[in-house]
């Protein structure tokens, strides 16, 4: 595999009526190619924020992230648009992402015409390709999206993202507004385009289910910093922060002799805004000592390797 995105130490603030807020601080990752990166935790936790920050949807105050070595914040308009057509992004609810105004054919050949000047037969040809290839038709060209169901149009949604052949995918949480069942039948189309065109995937998600079926490597976030890290295995069969664990143990089980096993992650949220001068965790976590109120504890590890930040981590056999 070879490295084809590199974010290191990204910052990013928003300022709210209370003051400043570190949505994202100091995030550090690589994703190579043909891989897929899972990023994890509660909403609010920054994710959606890193994925507009690569994207450049939103500036940054500090980072660097890299595309094939090249710095995305330095790029002007026209190397921007090339990074935009190799890194495309999908974004959670597919209703509102789509032009309900437009028919698929023009939602899927839009970005042909524009960055390629496609017209006519060509571009034609060209949507019933990237249709066939969600599992869709010609018979659904000239239909609406509101004629479709949640998952066929989050099957509309990858289609356009595709058009570009691009060599990234940013899936920020791509199954979320679908059902259960939708949802099994969009991971595996995906992990079908990803082994077809050689994608790489950044796969942003809170459904830990979803997570471990799909990625290789996975990236648990709270309030805006990873808090652990590592190969999927390592995170699901032996975790070691107590975050993880409990968004473990909150999974929903379909076996009946483990339902009354669920359990939910109890406490209060630190406010983003003035968070503790320890481990955010504090509050919520049943293993903290006096330590972890005035020590922050930190994430040491290449960007390759398990690691985790606590100060009393799970003991795992």
């Amino acid at each position: 595999m070879s490295l084809v995105l590199s974010v290191n130490h990204l910052h990013k603030q928003f300022r709210s009526k209370s003051g400043v807020v570190n949505a994202v601080s100091d995030v550090s990752f690589d994703l190579q190619s043909m891989q897929t990166l899972a990023l994890v935790g509660e909403s609010g936790c920054g994710k959606s924020t890193i994925a507009s920050a690569i994207m450049r949807l939103i500036e940054i105050e500090n980072g660097e992230i890299l595309y094939e070595g090249k710095d995305v914040r330095a790029m002007g308009s026209n190397d921007l648009q090339m990074f935009r057509r190799e890194v495309s992004i999908v974004f959670q609810n597919p209703y509102s992402s789509l032009d309900p105004k437009m028919r698929i054919k023009q939602i899927v050949g839009e970005p042909l015409s524009a960055c390629y000047g496609i017209r006519g037969p060509e571009l034609k040809k060209r949507v019933i390709k990237h249709l066939q290839d969600v599992g869709l038709g010609v018979e659904h060209m000239d239909r609406y999206p509101h004629q479709f169901s949640g998952g066929q149009r989050q099957r509309i949604a990858i289609a356009r993202s595709l058009a570009l052949e691009p060599r990234i995918l940013i899936l920020d949480e791509p199954t979320a507004a679908l059902d259960v069942s939708v949802q099994a039948q969009v991971l595996n189309l995906l992990q079908d385009l990803k082994q077809r065109m050689g994608l790489s995937y950044l796969f942003i998600s809170h459904n830990l289910a979803t997570v471990e079926y799909i990625a290789d490597y996975v990236m648990v976030m709270y309030l805006g910093r990873i808090v652990e890290q590592g190969p999927v295995d390592d995170i699901f069969q032996k975790p070691r922060h107590p975050y993880t664990r409990a968004l473990l143990n909150s999974v929903p089980s379909i076996d009946p002799g483990e339902r009354d096993q669920l359990k939910v992650l109890e406490g209060e949220l630190p406010d983003p805004g003035n968070l503790p001068a320890g481990c955010a965790f504090y509050s919520r976590c049943g293993q903290a000592s006096q330590q972890c109120t005035s020590q922050k504890p930190e994430l040491e590890a290449n960007k390759s390797d398990s690691a985790f930040a606590c100060h009393n981590p799970v003991i795992t056999e």
